[in-house]
């Protein structure tokens, strides 16, 4: 077995493997959430060789072997410049879930089995980042649904077990739904170029014939699955409850990771089935990006509760990502990958951030918290930092992804209709400005308005050290990919050209 089968094989078997180990010692909680620390850290690791192993096209560093032959499935992996940031954030966001359930157990069930199915998640998103063949991205995808879906029904909001099973199930259905459209779509694709394989589909190598009406069916049906994953609107109605009855590292793994399946999905396997000469289809996706943008600003401007709101604004942020995708040219790609990125990691954040406000004052609602400035500074300080990363305040990681998009919609690909995309572009940029109202008024709310209650002299516990361990990464990273935008930008452009040609 060569490094790089080595790299890539091991890096959805490593957290598999400490999923196993963490399993065989559940019953002693510290010890097993100890056991996947180690995982995740090993995994964390592991990624970077990945990363490093990434060249421009993803003939380079890839395996490819028959597994399903009667259907012609391969354990086909790969890595480019395109999946290796994801690959990375994905092994980042899993270690800082697992660091923080070392000090804060879920009010409900156990910490051992939670810590497992985090390592399993972990295992189907990072399979899914480096999928080449389509059948194999649907399978690692539902190695990450199910699991998800017990974090939600059986360790989410204490209070509420009817609601977050409702959520849960909701959860579920949808998301197995999209997956059934998306299968049935590779099956088209399937039976029009003679392989699940989508870089041979997406260089040129296998014949594709984008005229036939099942090209168009296939393209449909494989963009409604990863829609309803991304999600865009009207497809979204899942997530709000999903992330407000999840445990906060179900809602960060959630947000970051599993969203970035969808967009994942609709660079790596939409794009190269879609033709952008159709008249309708192409436009119609980014028209329903730049309505989930502003859909969700409005929505945040009346939200009540903080989970809530910030599931929302991942709506609004992955309809950026969306738009860059529907732009089918290389700034669009840069803009999605960009955006995703940025976004599991301020996202993450907050939603860290978020768990930690509802844990001191036992309450998501808006309406009772206030004057967090003067009760816990420094937890306030970290908020306002990572709001105003959301609301792409330039130097900061959320303002790349958003400006790359909407000037992308303003140049689109010469096939696709340069006045609606402009104008889409200008309701876009709107959409940035209500973004800034609504995480300003959130800010001025909760961390400086008037106590809910003047006479309550409650004592309440800042940032603890395990927890500034958790959120330190993200926080890091939020800076530099602000700073330096070309460490990211660079690489996913080299790919972009590799593996679209003359997209």
């Amino acid at each position: 077995m060569s490094a790089t089968e080595l790299a890539l094989n091991g890096m959805v078997a490593v957290p598999v493997l400490f999923a196993l180990l963490t399993g065989l010692f559940r019953r002693s909680e510290g010890f097993a959430v100890a056991i996947a620390v180690l995982g995740s850290l090993v995994t964390l690791g592991w990624s970077a060789w990945v990363a490093s192993l990434s060249q421009a096209g993803l003939d380079g560093a890839r395996v490819d072997e028959v597994w399903i032959a009667a259907i012609d499935v391969h354990w086909s992996l790969g890595v480019d410049g395109i999946s290796a940031p994801l690959v990375v954030m994905t092994a980042l966001i899993a270690a800082c879930c697992l660091v923080s359930l070392v000090r804060h157990a879920p009010a409900c069930g156990s910490r051992g089995n939670l810590a497992v199915l985090l390592l399993v998640i972990e295992a189907g998103c990072l399979g899914c980042f480096l999928a080449v063949d389509m059948v194999l991205f649907f399978l690692f995808f539902e190695v990450a649904l199910i699991p998800m879906w017990f974090v939600i029904n059986s360790w989410g909001d204490e209070h509420d077990e009817q609601g977050r099973r409702r959520a849960a199930t909701r959860f579920l259905i949808f998301t197995v739904l999209g997956s059934a459209l998306m299968v049935v779509g590779f099956m088209l694709v399937r039976s029009i170029a003679g392989t699940f394989d989508i870089v041979e589909i997406a260089t040129g190598r296998a014949s594709y014939d984008f005229g036939s009406p099942t090209a168009l069916a296939a393209s449909i049906l494989v963009g409604l699955g990863l829609a309803v994953k991304t999600p865009l609107w009207p497809l979204h109605i899942w997530l709000p409850d999903a992330h407000s009855k999840a445990p906060t590292v179900g809602s960060v793994l959630l947000a970051a990771v599993l969203l970035k399946l969808g967009a994942y999905g609709l660079i790596r396997f939409w794009l190269p089935v879609t033709d952008p000469t159709w008249e309708l289809l192409v436009p119609l996706v980014a028209a329903l990006s730049v309505v989930a943008i502003v859909y969700a600003a409005l929505a945040c401007l009346a939200q009540t509760d903080l989970k809530r709101l910030i599931a929302y604004s991942s709506v609004g942020h992955m309809g950026f990502v969306v738009l860059g995708v529907a732009t089918f040219t290389e700034g669009g790609v840069q803009a999605a990958v960009y955006a995703s990125v940025a976004h599991g990691v301020i996202t993450g954040l907050l939603f860290f951030l978020a768990g930690a406000i509802k844990d001191r004052h036992e309450t998501p609602e808006l309406g009772q918290l206030r004057v967090l400035y003067g009760g816990v500074p420094r937890l306030s300080g970290v908020f306002a930092f990572a709001a105003m990363a959301s609301m792409g305040l330039p130097g900061l990681a959320g303002f790349w992804g958003e400006m790359l998009a909407i000037r992308s919609a303003v140049e689109p690909a010469s096939a696709l209709p340069d006045t609606t995309f402009t104008v889409l572009a200008v309701i876009a940029g709107l959409g940035v400005i209500l973004t800034s109202v609504y995480f300003l008024t959130l800010l001025r709310g909760m961390l400086q308005g008037t106590p809910a209650d003047p006479g309550r002299d409650a004592v309440v516990l800042d940032v603890e050290p395990l927890e500034w361990v958790a959120w330190s990464p993200l926080v890091v990273l939020t800076l530099v990919l602000g700073i330096m935008p070309g460490v990211l930008l660079s690489p996913v452009g080299e790919a972009t050209r590799a593996y679209f040609g003359g997209l």
